[in-house]
């Protein structure tokens, strides 16, 4: 697939706050979840955002979905400052900056069939005519693999799969040209996470939409990501095309994912193997040259 160069979105020196200690003021402290993180994304391109819990992935996610304020740096989506909209999300960021994240049940109504809400999301941004609601969410709902007659089914009538294929609908059917994934395959198991990987690059194929694909696990982000991102303790500290990820680390905290990451194939094992040890043998030869 062939990229424009020009980034759709630009982080730069993004750094994001919060305050610890409760209501009293002398007990408020403030901590850094993000500091300094710097990257873009090009339209049609997937980067890949790695690290363990705590490292500031997710952080940085809501940070560009406005969910969590930033305390410096700057967010540009398509030439516009993101971080100056004020305290009020235009519609027509959130129409173009959608997410899908890990628990779709959390975000889907129990008392309400989840055809309603890609229904309530396309009325929300303005599209009236329920003829043409109804079509355009059976569009949605088909594209990633539902039918018509899940339309009229609750959520817990569906499989965690399914729930994610609708949460996916939901993102997908105000046409985004960017979805922050947040872990948005890890609650499942290994055969439907591979499901949805496939359907997020089919989807990207036909649409160009770009993705921020947020995980803790290199094997995920590695068949989907264009471009891999390695976040430590609020840094980014590596980003690097995929393979070029996999094949020629530079940090070791990446070395260190890279040897942990697990793999379910003999083939993948042994690779993981080899790759260990050459990761072993490098920071030896680093330690000698100090």
């Amino acid at each position: 697939m062939t990229m424009d160069t020009s980034p759709l979105l630009i982080v730069e020196g993004l750094t994001v706050e919060y305050e610890t200690g409760g209501a009293l003021p002398w007990r408020r402290r403030t901590s850094r979840a993000i500091e300094n993180v710097s990257f873009d994304i090009r339209p049609g391109e997937t980067l890949g955002l790695v690290g363990e819990s705590g490292s500031g992935k997710s952080t940085t996610g809501r940070a560009i979905l406005r969910l969590a304020e930033a305390a410096a740096g700057s967010i540009r989506f398509d030439g516009q400052e993101v971080t100056a909209m004020g305290r009020r999300t235009p519609l027509a960021y959130r129409r173009h900056v959608q997410a899908i994240f890990q628990d779709p049940s959390s975000s889907l109504n129990p008392r309400h069939v989840v055809g309603r809400c890609v229904d309530d999301t396309l009325r929300t941004h303005g599209v009236d005519d329920p003829a043409k609601r109804r079509m355009r969410t059976l569009e949605a709902f088909e594209q990633v693999g539902l039918s018509r007659d899940h339309l009229h089914r609750f959520p817990n009538e569906l499989s965690g799969g399914q729930q994610q294929r609708v949460a996916i609908a939901r993102a997908l059917v105000l046409k985004p040209r960017l979805v922050v994934c947040d872990e948005a395959v890890s609650a499942l198991d290994l055969s439907t996470q591979g499901q949805i990987i496939n359907l997020l690059a089919d989807l990207q194929e036909a649409t160009g939409v770009s993705y921020l694909f947020i995980a803790h696990d290199l094997g995920i982000v590695r068949h989907l990501s264009h471009r891999i991102a390695v976040m430590k303790q609020g840094h980014l500290v590596e980003l690097a095309p995929g393979e070029q990820l996999f094949t020629a680390a530079t940090h070791p905290y990446t070395r260190k994912l890279l040897g942990a990451s697990p793999s379910a194939t003999p083939e993948g094992r042994e690779e993981r193997r080899a790759r260990r040890e050459a990761f072993r043998q490098i920071h030896e030869a680093e330690i000698a040259l100090t």
